[in-house]
C-alpha cells in the first residue's frame, strides 16, 4: 500500500458481494475482521434492508417510519446495481471473539460490515454441534 492511500478491498470478496447484489446469489462464508471471526451467509443489500424493514413494520409510528426508510434503502440498492460494493451483508451470522461461544449464540442475526475492514476469508460456515 502506498503512503496516503486508504484501506483496500479484496477484489475476490467484492466480486462475491456484487454477485449477491446483482443476482441474488448467496454464499456461506467466514470472515476475519480485526481479530474477530464472523461466519454466516452473504446476502444481497436488498435482502438485508428488506429483512430489517420487516422487523419494524408492525411497531409504533417511529418503527413504521424506520421500516419505510429501510424498504426505500433496499429499493435504492437496485438502482445502484453497477456501482462499486463497499459493504458486505450477511444473515445467520455468528461472531467469535477468541475461543468462547459465538455472540450472539441464538437467533437469526443480520450483519453488515465494511469490505475495507475484512482482513481475510474462507468459503464455508463455522457450525457448532448444536447447529446441525
Amino acid at each position: 500500500m502506498s503512503i496516503g492511500s486508504g484501506p483496500t478491498k479484496d477484489n475476490i470478496l467484492e466480486f462475491f458481494v456484487q454477485a449477491a447484489n446483482k443476482h441474488n446469489f448467496s454464499l456461506d462464508i467466514t470472515l476475519n475482521v480485526n481479530g474477530s471471526v464472523i461466519t454466516g451467509t452473504i446476502i444481497s443489500a436488498k435482502e438485508y434492508f428488506d429483512t430489517l424493514s420487516e422487523i419494524f413494520k408492525d411497531g409504533d409510528d417511529i418503527a413504521i417510519m424506520l421500516s419505510e426508510q429501510l424498504s426505500n434503502a433496499g429499493k435504492s440498492t437496485q438502482s445502484d446495481i453497477d456501482s462499486e460494493a463497499n459493504f458486505i451483508h450477511m444473515k445467520e451470522t455468528k461472531v467469535y471473539c477468541g475461543d468462547s461461544k459465538p455472540t450472539p449464540s441464538k437467533g437469526d442475526i443480520l450483519w453488515r460490515g465494511k469490505l475495507t475492514e475484512v482482513n481475510g476469508f474462507f468459503l464455508g460456515k463455522i457450525y457448532e454441534n448444536s447447529d446441525k
